[in-house]
C-alpha cells in the first residue's frame, strides 16, 4: 500500500534583543527516489525573502537563505505532501555469506564512509562496556543481528524527552539509559559500524497509523538508521519503536550522524539570546494500492 502524508514543519527563533542579521541552512526537502515520492513541498519564511536550493552531500536537498535588517524572530514554515510506499517485505535473514559479501562490498566509497567514525557514531569505552554488559555481539547472519540489536536498544533505553541534546555524545545515553530517538540512532549505527555493517543516520517524520480518516497529528522530527545488505540496499531500522521501517516513515536526510543533517544550522548578529520553537503536525491521508 501507499501513504499519503501532509506535513507541516514550523520553526520559530525568538531573539531577547533585535539582530541585524540570520543566515539559515535547513534539511526540511523530503527524499524523492523508488520509495518516496514528494508531491509538493513549499518553504516560506518570515522575515521573508529568496531562498536557495542546493544538493548537499549524500544527495540529501537543502535550502539557504540569509535576512539582513534587525529583526527579533524569524519564523521558517516547511510544508511536503508525500507517499509512502510499498515497502518490500524484508526477509528475516540475509542469506549464506551476507558477512562476507558485505565485507566485499564495503571498498565502494558509498559504503566505506558509512563505516567509518564520525562526531556522534564511534566506539568508546563506555560503549564496550554496555556492549559486554548487555551480552550484545553479531550473529551467524549480519539482518538477523541488526534486528536484534534494534530489540535490544529499545529493551535498554527509556526514551524520556529533554534528557539529551542535539549535540548529546553516546555516552550520555549510556550513562543514563535515557534519551531520544537520535541517540538510539547513534548508539545502534556505532555498534553495527564496528561490526563491519555499513550503517547511515536519518533524519525524517514518523506519520501516524491508520489510513482514511486520519485527522491532524502533533508529532516531531524523528530518527533511525538504515544498514546495507547484499541483494537488499539499505533497510531501515527504527530502535526506538523496536521496528523495522514501513510506510510511516518519511525520510528527509541521510548522513553519517545527526551533525550532517540538523533540520536547521544557522548563526545571528547581534548581542541576543535565541529561544528555539518547533512543531510538526502530519495528517495521513488514505491509502492506495500502488
Amino acid at each position: 500500500m501507499i501513504a499519503r502524508y501532509t506535513i507541516e514543519h514550523a520553526i520559530e527563533f525568538v531573539y531577547s534583543a533585535p539582530v541585524t542579521v540570520s543566515v539559515m541552512t535547513l534539511y526540511l526537502h523530503p527524499v524523492q527516489d523508488r520509495r518516496q515520492v514528494v508531491r509538493g513541498f513549499t518553504l516560506d519564511t518570515d522575515p521573508s525573502g529568496s531562498v536557495f536550493e542546493f544538493e548537499g552531500p549524500f544527495h540529501n536537498r537543502g535550502h539557504f537563505f540569509d535576512r539582513p535588517g534587525k529583526h527579533r524572530r524569524l519564523s521558517i514554515v516547511g510544508r511536503s505532501t508525500v507517499e509512502v510506499g510499498p515497502i518490500p517485505e524484508t526477509p528475516p535473514e540475509a542469506g549464506e555469506d551476507a558477512w562476507a559479501r558485505i565485507g566485499a562490498a564495503a571498498s565502494a566509497p558509498e559504503l566505506g564512509l558509512m563505516l567509518q567514525p564520525s562526531r556522534f557514531v564511534r566506539s568508546s569505552p563506555l560503549l564496550a562496556d554496555f556492549i559486554r554488559g548487555c551480552g550484545i555481539e553479531p550473529g551467524d547472519d549480519p539482518l538477523a543481528t541488526a534486528t536484534a540489536l534494534g530489540s535490544r536498544l529499545h529493551e535498554s533505553f527509556d526514551y524520556i524527552p529533554g534528557t539529551t541534546a542535539v549535540d548529546s555524545p553516546i555516552e550520555r545515553i549510556l550513562e543514563s539509559r535515557e534519551g531520544v530517538c537520535q541517540d538510539y540512532a547513534h548508539v545502534m549505527a556505532s555498534i553495527l559500524r564496528g561490526w563491519g555493517i555499513p550503517t547511515r543516520y536519518v533524519s525524517g517524520y514518523l506519520g501516524p497509523d491508520g489510513g482514511n480518516g486520519s485527522g491532524p497529528a502533533t508529532g516531531e522530527s524523528h530518527a533511525w538508521v538504515e544498514s546495507w545488505f547484499p541483494g537488499m540496499g539499505w533497510i531501515g531500522f527504527d530502535p526506538t519503536n523496536d521496528t523495522q521501517c514501513d510506510e510511516r516513515h518519511v525520510r528527509v536526510a541521510v548522513g553519517r550522524d545527526y551533525a550532517d543533517v540538523p533540520p536547521t544550522r544557522g548563526v545571528f548578529r547581534g548581542s541576543a539570546e535565541s529561544m528555539l520553537r518547533t512543531r510538526v503536525t502530519i495528517e495521513r491521508g488514505g491509502e492506495s494500492c500502488p
